[in-house]
């Protein structure tokens, strides 16, 4: 059996508060993931096209309100 099949079964065999608690703790993983991921691509400028675009838009009046 893989890894992550031993992982699931294991899963299924939480308590629901168990499954809740993992659940929270794996969705604050991906975030962190997510914000180390967005910091590196503004440090490296993946991200300068994507902000010019954006300034520009708000510039010409091509957005509104959230």
């Amino acid at each position: 059996m893989r890894k992550v099949e031993q992982i699931e079964q294991q899963i299924r065999e939480l308590s629901a508060g168990e499954f809740s608690e993992l659940r929270e703790w794996v969705l604050d993983q991906d975030w962190k993931a997510w914000d180390v991921k967005v910091e590196s691509d503004a440090r490296s400028g993946k991200l300068d096209t994507a902000i010019a675009e954006a300034e520009a838009d708000y510039k010409a009046g091509r957005t509104r309100p959230l």
